[in-house]
């Protein structure tokens, strides 16, 4: 695939619609959209137990080099991210540095994965809220209603500024990583476990042993969500600066917070017992057993109120991204034109925010319908394809960075936009490999399902190439156009 020519583009007409909301949007509110989507609190108490029981001390580690290898990627990415503003982030970095075809298949797929990932934390967040409500009240309210509840609140919330949704953001998840933090305080205390604090756990002797193949489907799947910085370019305050900032503040705090919490959880039951348990029956519970036993059962009763909090959060931030990638593609020609218009009084992507309300209100109304269950249907295997799409676009997009410098570095250092480029792509070709091969991990479901789960990915992708080279054969001034809309050209 050829890059794309470097002559500027045709002008928009002058009638174009207005955009979204320039400069609304801070270093601050792009680090709490980042960090929520990761949803810490629902991945350390509801995954991570997963990923001890397969890799044992291994874990922490596990969860570190995940995290050095997206702060590689993120140093490629958050260089193209001063040439490029875009709201449909994946789809603008993979076109301008792979070629407009290339970037429209990206688009489809990574609206599909936003999408996907969405929905089943919505699932996911009713699941957790009528487990929850019921356990304090004795009250039994349906999933589905806790849901339809919620979507109708991230919908308003999408639908006003959006530095309202950075602002719920920010409580959500603030109230999360501090009653983590009161664990590990609880556990530090105590002087650790009952063997005390295990540094064995931190040693990479540990990576070689079973499991640890398994173990990074599920550490690479907890920073999903983190390259959404560059979603929100197009209303940062000078983001030129901004988006490489947020982004590396997320994915290093994320990459040290889930270390140094795993390993706290491995500590709270000594490192020779903490597999054993997370592999058995109470390793779902074993987040919160320890919560109470080391800090109090307050502790660990706010945790389970606000690992609900955490699920809402998550679908919020993964609700305003997949918006954005519907306005994107809307606004070039890639969907219908009316998603690519924003509303005059909140400048937020109206019409793409009722679609994708729609969207997951049909997911939750065909989950009801068809007896399947929230959490380890709707939501396993929905996030088991959004979390292989989204890596899948984030091996792209490394590529595309080193096709974006290649002819012109723009005045930055080769190790940015050449050596760490491709280094993160092979990492995460190799780490979606290991994703396609464990995919039953996280989804729990049969080889069939799972091939089931794999296909749209590459379907979707072919489609959307197939639209870009209609659109250069029908209308070669659109086909120009597109990746460019409301990007700064060097």
């Amino acid at each position: 695939m050829t890059a794309p020519p470097s002559s500027a583009p045709p002008p928009l007409p002058a009638a174009a619609s207005p955009g979204l909301g320039d400069g609304a949007v801070g270093t601050g509110d792009l680090v709490f959209f980042v960090v929520a989507a990761a949803a810490p609190l629902t991945v350390m108490a509801g995954v991570a137990p997963l990923a001890i029981g397969m890799a044992g001390r291994a874990a922490p580690l596990g969860y570190l080099l995940s995290g050095l290898l997206l702060t590689v990627f993120a140093a490629g990415f958050t260089a193209m991210s001063r040439f490029v503003r875009n709201a449909g982030a994946f789809y603008a970095y993979i076109g301008r540095g792979l070629g407009r075809p290339m970037g429209a298949g990206a688009a489809y797929v990574a609206l599909f994965s936003y999408n996907a990932i969405e929905v089943g934390l919505l699932a996911a967040f009713g699941w957790f809220t009528e487990s929850g409500f019921e356990d304090l009240t004795g009250a039994h309210v349906p999933w589905w209603l806790w849901a339809s509840a919620g979507l109708v609140a991230i919908g308003a919330l999408g639908y006003l500024k959006v530095t309202l949704s950075a602002k719920v953001l920010a409580v959500a998840l603030v109230l999360e990583v501090l009653v983590l933090l009161v664990f590990e305080a609880g556990v530090l205390a105590h002087g650790g476990g009952p063997q005390g604090l295990d540094p064995e756990a931190l040693s990479p002797g540990h990576l070689g042993e079973s499991g640890v193949g398994g173990m990074f489907v599920l550490a690479v799947g907890a920073f999903i969500g983190f390259e959404a910085t560059a979603i929100y370019a197009e209303e940062a305050r000078r983001p030129e600066r901004t988006v490489p900032r947020a982004t590396c503040t997320a994915v290093a705090f994320l990459a040290l917070f889930y270390t140094f919490t795993v390993w706290m959880i491995i500590n709270a039951y000594g490192g020779d017992r903490a597999q054993e348990v997370a592999s058995g029956k109470s390793g779902a519970d074993m987040v919160f057993a320890a919560t109470e036993r080391f800090t109090g059962a307050w502790a660990a009763d706010s945790m389970h109120v606000l690992i609900i909090t955490s699920a809402f959060a998550a679908t919020l931030a993964f609700h305003n991204g997949a918006a954005r990638y519907f306005y994107a593609l809307g606004r070039e020609g890639l969907l219908p034109a009316r998603l690519g218009t924003v509303s005059a009084r909140t400048r937020a992507p109206a019409p793409a925010v009722a679609v994708q309300s729609a969207i997951a209100s049909a997911v939750i109304a065909v989950t009801v319908l068809s007896g399947a269950d929230p959490y380890s249907v709707t939501f396993l295997w929905s996030n088991g394809s959004g979390i292989l799409g989204v890596m899948l676009m984030q091996a792209l997009a490394a590529l595309a960075v080193h096709g974006f410098f290649r002819r012109d570095r723009r005045a930055m250092p080769g190790w940015r936009v050449v050596a760490a480029p491709l280094l993160a792509c092979g990492g995460l070709v190799v780490m979606s490999a290991l994703v396609c091969a464990h995919l039953d991990l996280l989804t729990g479901a049969s080889a069939g399902v799972n091939a089931a789960l794999i296909l749209p990915l590459p379907v979707l992708f072919g489609a959307g190439a197939a639209l870009a080279l209609r659109i250069r054969r029908r209308d070669p001034a659109a086909y120009e156009r597109l990746t460019t809309v409301d990007a700064e050209r060097a």
